[in-house]
């Protein structure tokens, strides 16, 4: 079984900034891409940003320079580091974790709660 816990999200003004945390636990034996999609009131999901387990990230165009993804392997967690937030950056996000919960067994896409991120004056 293996779980992810979601935190950081909250209700911020336009311009600051916020960080997220998503912490995977439970029977993993290897951990691959880690990531976050938003999905907006009335839009379809769609992916701020990921990373791999060599380091390289892809940050989609629309939070580029204002977004920075990270991960801690130590601690099956991954961060997203959200500064200049604006209105449109309204959305839940939801982590997405890649896990092979044993050597024999193929990687698996496992989803976050989801945390709400509001930002408005």
């Amino acid at each position: 079984q293996v779980e992810l816990v979601e935190s950081g999200g909250g209700l911020v003004q336009p311009g600051e900034s916020l960080r997220l945390s998503c912490a995977a636990s439970g029977n993993i034996f290897r951990i691959s891409s880690m990531g976050w999609y938003r999905q907006a009131p009335g839009k379809q999901r769609e992916l701020a940003a990921f990373i791999t387990n060599g380091g390289m990230t892809n940050i989609a165009d629309s939070v580029k320079g204002r977004f920075t993804i990270s991960r801690d392997n130590a601690k099956n967690t991954v961060y997203l580091q959200m500064n200049a937030l604006k209105p449109e950056d309204t959305a839940v996000y939801y982590c997405n974790v890649e896990i092979a919960d044993r050597p024999t067994t193929g990687i698996k896409a496992y989803w976050g709660q989801g945390t709400q991120v509001t930002v408005s004056s």
